[in-house]
C-alpha cells in the first residue's frame, strides 16, 4: 500500500493527495469511480465489532480504531497453518471470504505474465514500446523508442501518469462526480493518449534508476502482452496464473462495476466532507489495477510467486532487481523491482516483498517473506481522502498488522 496522502515522486500537497488515489492505488480504468443510485452516509455502529484471536486480531482492531469501517486479515504458512481476523464498526461484520478490488496489486500479476513471455522468448525486457506499439507513445517529448519493457515494469520510464491528468482538479472528487461517471470506461489506448498530453519526467537510459510511479506503464505492458500473444490480457492472466494456482476467487471483471458477493461496503470520505460515501459500485481497472480477489487467494499467489512456482529462478531474480523507490511506502529504504517491491521490516532481517493497492473505498495490503514460508494479506474498506491524517494512521496500522504477522 503506497502512501495515499503523498503523491509519487515526492510531490505532496492537497492536489497530490487527490491524484494519489488513482495514481498510487491504480483505480486503473480511468474514471471517477461510481457510487450507487444515491450517496449514502456510513451508519454509525454503537461499538466496534471484531473477532479472531491473538496478535492478528489485536492488530485488526487497531486498524479499526483509526476509523476503518471493516478490516479483514489473513496469514498463511508453508505448513498449511494460518490465521484470520476481522474488525470494524459496521453492524454486520465483513465476511471472511469477501471479494475486494486489489488495485495496484494487479501490477504484480501483469509483471508475472510479461516475465513468463520473456522466458518463452516471445518478449525481451529490452524490447521497446515502439517495436510492439508503433506510434502510440509520442508527442510532448515522449518517445516509445527509448522505453523498454523493463522500464515499464520497473516504473523507470519517466512516462506521465494518465490518472494525474484525469484527477487534475481536486474539486472533481465529489460524490456527485462519482454518480455521474460510475459506469464510464476508457480504452487502454485512450488512457495512453491522456498521458501523451503531458511531457515525460525524463527519457530513460538503458540502465535507468530514476523512479516515478505511473499507471501508464502497466497499461502499456498489458497492451504489449496482447500484441505479443494475440490474446486478451485477461485470458493470459487467467490461463497463466489464476487457473494453474486454483485461485477460484480471483477474477478480472472487465467493464463490470460490481464486486461479487460476499463483499463489504467500500466507503470514501471526500475532500471537504465529514461523512462517508458508499463507493462500492464502480468501474475498475485493467492491467494496472483491475483484479478482484480475496485475502486467501492473495496469500496463495504471493507464496507461489516467491516459492518459484510461477517464474524460473533467473526470471524471479530479474523481478527482484530493484531501484530505490523511497516514495513508494512509508518505510525508509523501500525499493522497486518488476511489479514487486521490497522494504525493510523490524524483526524480518531480510525484509519483505510486497506491492499493495487502493481504489476508492478499498485498500489492499499484502506481503511475503523472501523464503515464501509466510505471507499476509489485508483488506480495509475505508479510504479517507478528505482526512489525510486519519488515512495516514490507518495506513501505518495496516503496515504494522502485516509486519507483526510476518516478522519476529
Amino acid at each position: 500500500m503506497k502512501l495515499l496522502f503523498a503523491g509519487k515522486g515526492g510531490r505532496t500537497g492537497w492536489t497530490r493527495l487527490a491524484l494519489a488515489l488513482a495514481g498510487v492505488g491504480a483505480v486503473g480504468t480511468a474514471t471517477l469511480l461510481g457510487v450507487g443510485p444515491g450517496a449514502q452516509v456510513a451508519p454509525a455502529a454503537p461499538a466496534a465489532r471484531g473477532d479472531g484471536g491473538g496478535q492478528l486480531a489485536r492488530d485488526a482492531r487497531a486498524v479499526e480504531r483509526t476509523g476503518a469501517t471493516a478490516v479483514l486479515a489473513e496469514t498463511a504458512q508453508e505448513n498449511g497453518r494460518g490465521s484470520r481476523a476481522r474488525a470494524g464498526t459496521q453492524d454486520t461484520p465483513a465476511p471472511y471470504d469477501s471479494y475486494y478490488r486489489i488495485g495496484s496489486d494487479t501490477k504484480t500479476f501483469t509483471a508475472v505474465v510479461a516475465l513468463q513471455l520473456v522466458g518463452e522468448g516471445t518478449l525481451s525486457l529490452s524490447d521497446t514500446v515502439e517495436e510492439w506499439l508503433p506510434g502510440l507513445v509520442s508527442g510532448q517529448g515522449n518517445d516509445g523508442s527509448r522505453i523498454t519493457l523493463r522500464h515499464l515494469l520497473q516504473h523507470t520510464s519517466g512516462l506521465p501518469n494518465y490518472t494525474d491528468v484525469l484527477f487534475e482538479d481536486p474539486d472533481a472528487l465529489t460524490p456527485e462526480a462519482y454518480r455521474a461517471e460510475r459506469f464510464r470506461v476508457r480504452t487502454p489506448a485512450e488512457q495512453v493518449a491522456l498521458a501523451m498530453t503531458r511531457r515525460p519526467g525524463w527519457l530513460p537510459a538503458p540502465d535507468e534508476t530514476r523512479w516515478a510511479y505511473s499507471n501508464t506503464n502497466y497499461v502499456l505492458a498489458g497492451m504489449i502482452i496482447e500484441a505479443a500473444t494475440g490474446h486478451t490480457w485477461e485470458r493470459e492472466v487467467h490461463e497463466r496464473i489464476i487457473e494453474p494456482l486454483g485461485l477460484a476467487r480471483t477474477l478480472t471483471p472487465g467493464t463490470s462495476a460490481y464486486v461479487p458477493q460476499p463483499t463489504a461496503p467500500a466507503w470514501t470520505q471526500f475532500p471537504g466532507r465529514e461523512d462517508l460515501t458508499d463507493t462500492t459500485v464502480a468501474t475498475g481497472g485493467w492491467a494496472d489495477g483491475g483484479i478482484i480477489s480475496t485475502t486467501g487467494d492473495m496469500n496463495t499467489f504471493l507464496r507461489a510467486l516467491l516459492g518459484g512456482r510461477l517464474l524460473a529462478p533467473d526470471l524471479l531474480a530479474e523481478m527482484q532487481r530493484t531501484v530505490p523507490a523511497e516514495d513508494f511506502a512509508s518505510r525508509p529504504g523501500s525499493r522497486y523491482g518488476l511489479g514487486l517491491a521490497w522494504r525493510p521490516a523490524p524483526g524480518c532481517p531480510d525484509g519483505l516483498w510486497f506491492h499493495g493497492g487502493s481504489s476508492f473505498g478499498t485498500i489492499s495490503e499484502t506481503a511475503v517473506t523472501p523464503d515464501a514460508t509466510r505471507s499476509a494479506a489485508a483488506a480495509v474498506f475505508t479510504y479517507r481522502i478528505g482526512a489525510p491524517g486519519r488515512q495516514h494512521a490507518q495506513n501505518e496500522a495496516t503496515y504494522d498488522l502485516i509486519e507483526n504477522a510476518l516478522c519476529d
